[in-house]
C-alpha cells in the first residue's frame, strides 16, 4: 500500500485561494456555449479565417524550441493596451460573440477562438498545421460580433486571442476549452463542464509562490479517426515545455486525450505536479454542517481515487479543513488516479442551474512508467463555490534541476465513471456525528464514523456470511466499537465506529475497509478528521 502523509502549509492559503479566484473568473466569464449561428450576423469581408505565411512544423521542432526557450533567460508574453482590457469586464465579454463562419477547420471539427479580456490580457498564437506545414490565424475583430459601443473596438489590429474551443458537429456547444494559464477543461459523458485540467503544476501548497506557466502557442492538427491533435508550446519563470495532444470526442462516453509532455526545466523545482487536476469542493454529506446553503450538496467532485501499482484501489473522500492540507500518497508505477463525482444522484444537489451530479470525472491513466513518486491531494479552505480549492496531481520523487529534461505520457479519460475494473465493492456515502448511541447520554469526546459501500463483492452476501470492519487510526486514536450490518432495502452495506481523540489531537487519518475470510471485499477507505469537524462534534 501507498504511505500516506498529511502536511499542514498554513502560510499559502492568501496565495492559492487568489489564483483559484482567478481561475474561476476566467471560466466563469467564458461565454462556453456558442451563440446560434443564426444569431449572429456575418462577418464583414471575411468568408473564413485568414492565415498567415507557412511554415515547417513538427512535434519535434516544437521540443526544440521549448529546449532554447529554457536555455535562455525567461521573458513573460507582454500585455499590450492593458487600459483597453481592463474595460473588458465580465459583462463587456459576454457580449461578444465569435462568429461561426469563421471558425478554423481541423480536419472536420471546428475550432472558435476566445477574445482577450480582462480575465486573459496575455495573447496566445494559434496556428493550423497541415501536411508538416504550419500557418498562423491572424487576429481581426471580424471574427467577432460586439456591440458598437465594446471597449474591444480599440484593440490594434494585432491583438490575438486569448484561446480557444472545438465545437461538435451541431456547431452549438464546445466540448473542450483552452483558456487561461496551461488551463483546460472538457465537458465528460454528460455535456457538463466542471473540473479542470492543466499542462503542469509548479510549487503548488507550499510555503513559496506558486508558478502559473502557460502555453504560449497552439498548433492544431487533424488527427487519425476523426481526432484532433494540440501541440502547444508551454513557457514559465522555471520551466518551458512542448506538449502533444491527441483529443477525442466519444458521444455519451466522454473524451479521450493521450497527452505527452516534454519538459526542459530553467530552474530547480520543490514540487513537480505532473497531470495536475483542479477542482471545488465545499461541501457534503460529509461536512454539511460547514454550510447554511440550502442544497444538500455542493461539489465538482467529491473523491480522490487511486489505483496503486500494486493493484490497491483507495478512495480518499474530500474535505473542506480549517487550514491548508497536502496529503502524499506514494507508490511506484502507479497505475492511475483521478478526481472523480461518485455521487451522480440529483437528489443530493437539488441545482438545476449548474447540475453538479452531472459534472465529468477525470481519471489519470499514465501511458509510460512513472517510477517513484506520490499522488498529492492539495485541499484549501473555502466558504463559496466559487473557488477552485482542490488540487491532485503527481510528484515524481526526483526533484528536477536547472538543465534537467523529463518526458511523461498520460491518458486523461473525462467521463462519468473512471474506465477502471473494480471487483471489490466501492464508497458510496461518508458521514461523521455525534458519538454514542440516540436515547443515551452522549459522550463528549467521541465522533461517530458512517461510510457505506457497495459494489458486486457484497451482493447476496447476509449478516451470517461473517463480514468484519478493518480499521486503523493514529497511536493515541482510540476506535470504539466497529461493526458492520446490511442497508435494509438496499444492497450497500455500513460501515460504523466511535473514534475519541486526545485534546489537542491535529488530523487524524483512518483506513477502513470490509473483509470476508481474511479477504477484502471493498476498496480502501482513506478518511481524513480535521480539529474543526472534532470540536463541532464534541
Amino acid at each position: 500500500m501507498p504511505t500516506v502523509r498529511p502536511t499542514d502549509h498554513r502560510l499559502v492559503k492568501s496565495t492559492l485561494i487568489a489564483a483559484a479566484t482567478c481561475i474561476a473568473a476566467v471560466f466563469a466569464a467564458a461565454p462556453f456555449a456558442a451563440a446560434d449561428p443564426a444569431s449572429v450576423p456575418p462577418a464583414p469581408g471575411l468568408s473564413g479565417p485568414e492565415l498567415g505565411a507557412p511554415k515547417a512544423f513538427s512535434f519535434d521542432m516544437l521540443a526544440s524550441r521549448a529546449a532554447a526557450l529554457a536555455a535562455r533567460p525567461y521573458a513573460p508574453t507582454p500585455v499590450h493596451q492593458p487600459d483597453v482590457l481592463e474595460k473588458i469586464d465580465y459583462d463587456a465579454h459576454w457580449k461578444i460573440f465569435f462568429r461561426p463562419e469563421t471558425s478554423l477547420m481541423i480536419g472536420d471539427t471546428a475550432a472558435q477562438f476566445f477574445h482577450l479580456g480582462t480575465y486573459f490580457r496575455q495573447p496566445v498564437k494559434i496556428f493550423a498545421v497541415e501536411d508538416g506545414t504550419a500557418r498562423e490565424l491572424v487576429y481581426s475583430t471580424g471574427y467577432f460580433d460586439m456591440p458598437e459601443d465594446s471597449p474591444a473596438h480599440a484593440l490594434q489590429p494585432d491583438a490575438g486571442f486569448a484561446g480557444f474551443r472545438l465545437m461538435r458537429p451541431d456547431m452549438k456547444t464546445d466540448w473542450i476549452s483552452f483558456l487561461g494559464a496551461a488551463y483546460f477543461r472538457s465537458d465528460g459523458a454528460l455535456k457538463q463542464y466542471g473540473l479542470s485540467a492543466r499542462g503542469i503544476a509548479l510549487n503548488t501548497g507550499m510555503s513559496v509562490p506558486e508558478e502559473f506557466p502557460r502555453f504560449t502557442e497552439f498548433y492544431l492538427e487533424p488527427g487519425p479517426d476523426g481526432r484532433t491533435i494540440v501541440n502547444a508550446l508551454l513557457d514559465g519563470p522555471s520551466v518551458a515545455g512542448a506538449y502533444r495532444m491527441v483529443l477525442g470526442d466519444q458521444p455519451g462516453q466522454g473524451q479521450i486525450m493521450d497527452i505527452t509532455a516534454r519538459l526542459f526545466f530553467r530552474a530547480p523545482v520543490e514540487r513537480l505536479g505532473i497531470a495536475p487536476l483542479t477542482s471545488m469542493f465545499w461541501y457534503s454529506e460529509s461536512n454539511r454542517f460547514q454550510s447554511a446553503d440550502w442544497r444538500p450538496e455542493v461539489h465538482d467532485t467529491d473523491g480522490l481515487m487511486i489505483e496503486t501499482g500494486a493493484g490497491e484501489h483507495i478512495w480518499r473522500p474530500l474535505n473542506n479543513p480549517d487550514r491548508v492540507v497536502t496529503s502524499s500518497y506514494f507508490d511506484q508505477d502507479i497505475k492511475g488516479f483521478g478526481l472523480i463525482q461518485r455521487d451522480r444522484d440529483f437528489e443530493n444537489y437539488q441545482d438545476d442551474g449548474v447540475f453538479y451530479d452531472k459534472r465529468p470525472a477525470v481519471w489519470v491513466e499514465p501511458t509510460s512508467p512513472w517510477g517513484a513518486g506520490a499522488v498529492q491531494l492539495i485541499e484549501i479552505p473555502t466558504d463559496d463555490e466559487i473557488f477552485d480549492n482542490i488540487v491532485a496531481f503527481w510528484n515524481p520523487e526526483t526533484k528536477p534541476q536547472a538543465g534537467d529534461e523529463m518526458t511523461f505520457s498520460y491518458r486523461l479519460h473525462w467521463t462519468a465513471t473512471p474506465p477502471v475494473e473494480m471487483k471489490l465493492a466501492h464508497t458510496v456515502a461518508t458521514r461523521i456525528g455525534n458519538g454514542g448511541v440516540p436515547g443515551q447520554p452522549r459522550p463528549k469526546d467521541q465522533i461517530k464514523v458512517v461510510v457505506d459501500f457497495e459494489g458486486p463483492a457484497l451482493k447476496g452476501l447476509t449478516r451470517k456470511d461473517g463480514i468484519l470492519p478493518k480499521v486503523s487510526a493514529p497511536q493515541g486514536v482510540v476506535i470504539i466499537n466497529p461493526f458492520v450490518l446490511p442497508v435494509v432495502g438496499t444492497d450497500r452495506w455500513r460501515m460504523v465506529f466511535d473514534l475519541k481523540a486526545p485534546p489537542g489531537t491535529e488530523t487524524v487519518d483512518l483506513r477502513a475497509f470490509l473483509t470476508r475470510k481474511g479477504k477484502p471485499l471493498t476498496e480502501t477507505w482513506l478518511g481524513q478528521i480535521h480539529p474543526d469537524q472534532i470540536e463541532r462534534l464534541r
